[in-house]
């Protein structure tokens, strides 16, 4: 028995069988932004990840405005076909505006993130305050072994005659 593969719809799909509206793919190949490939190469210039970043929050607030209008589409359909599949589809909406709220704070963090790792990279590693836990000998001792270990000898075993000078 062989499987029929069944294709998935897509979500505009969905929503025009749930309107009964038709769907015109021209637009829908105009409106979905273009899968970017998913080698990334690293951005080097600091304009060039500031431009990224201007380009990317103005994407989501465009998505995010569009969704905030097409809910407020779907929730009057729903409200006058009071149909169960409007208001599923309101939902989904409704979710999906949320991510890309989400998108968007994840999108400062990330940039946020990006220009700490920038600092860190270009700051040369230099030690200005250094703290030691220890005492004053133990810090001696790994400063100065050699100094150390002569000391440890003459306090261990000490050789001396007195002499007495009679004059």
């Amino acid at each position: 028995m062989a499987k029929k593969k069944i294709k998935k719809k897509s979500v505009d799909d969905k929503i025009c069988d749930a309107l009964n509206l038709e769907y015109d793919d021209e637009s829908k190949e105009l409106d979905k932004p273009k899968k970017e490939e998913t080698n990334i190469v690293p951005v080097e210039k600091k304009e060039d990840i500031d431009k990224d970043y201007i380009c990317v929050r103005k994407n989501l607030k465009d998505i995010i405005s569009k969704g905030n209008d097409a809910i407020d589409g779907i929730l009057e359909v729903a409200q006058e076909g009071d149909q169960p599949r409007a208001y599923e589809v309101a939902a989904q909406m409704i979710k999906t505006v949320a991510e890309a709220n989400k998108d968007l704070i994840d999108l400062h963090k990330k940039l946020k993130d990006i220009k700490i790792q920038e600092t860190i990279n270009n700051n040369v590693s230099n030690t200005t305050n250094a703290i030691y836990v220890g005492s004053t000998k133990e810090l001696q001792d790994l400063v100065n072994q050699s100094r150390s270990s002569s000391r440890r000898i003459a306090h261990d075993v000490i050789d001396a005659e007195v002499v007495e000078n009679d004059q």
